[in-house]
């Protein structure tokens, strides 16, 4: 009796997509076998990976946000010295509040400090953005130094991380390592 059942319901299953034109593929087309030489064996297909538990995060993009002590004078180094530019502005009014900013594919966030957790917090202390570019390391480096900003580390090759880097700390405090593959 459940072997009727479900005969009957793949018979209904196969007969309605028969008759839903939305539903209706051509027939796929299959690769004719290898040839292998005689006496050879098959290959066999890798076993898919398998992921690890609980599942490990994935990201599709990392944007890093800085609270700044003047935003106005951040947006000048990220801006004016960098190189950065300004991809979206929050405002509280006529005040600035907060901005998006873009260098290629990469984003960064600045936020005015509101003050609430003192005026002499300490910022940047124990904390790096490494950033990677295929441009001229030197040139960049040499960008920085004719907008006055002082570099913390100059232009070197570390050929045992296989890049050329400079280091330079933002008006806050932040560091900041743009490197280039060697």
């Amino acid at each position: 009796m459940a072997t009727a059942k479900k005969a009957r319901a793949k018979a209904v299953s196969k007969s309605r997509k028969k008759n839903n034109p939305a539903k209706k593929r051509a027939p796929a087309k299959r690769a004719a076998p290898a040839k292998r030489a005689p006496g050879a064996m098959a290959a066999k297909a890798p076993a898919p990976k398998a992921r690890r538990e609980p599942e490990t995060l994935r990201l599709t993009a990392f944007t890093p946000s800085l609270t700044v002590n003047d935003l106005t004078t951040s947006l000048a180094f990220y801006t004016g010295a960098l190189g950065f530019i300004v991809g979206e502005q929050w405002k509280d009014g006529d005040v600035l509040r907060g901005v998006m900013l873009k260098a290629g594919a990469c984003e960064l966030g600045l936020s005015q400090d509101d003050w609430q957790q003192g005026r002499d917090r300490k910022k940047g202390v124990g904390f790096r953005i490494w950033c990677d570019t295929a441009q001229d390391i030197d040139a960049i480096a040499a960008r920085l130094k004719a907008a006055g900003r002082s570099l913390t580390e100059e232009p070197e090759s570390h050929p045992a991380w296989g890049v050329r880097s400079f280091s330079v700390d933002d008006p806050d405090g932040f560091h900041i390592t743009i490197a280039r593959k060697l």
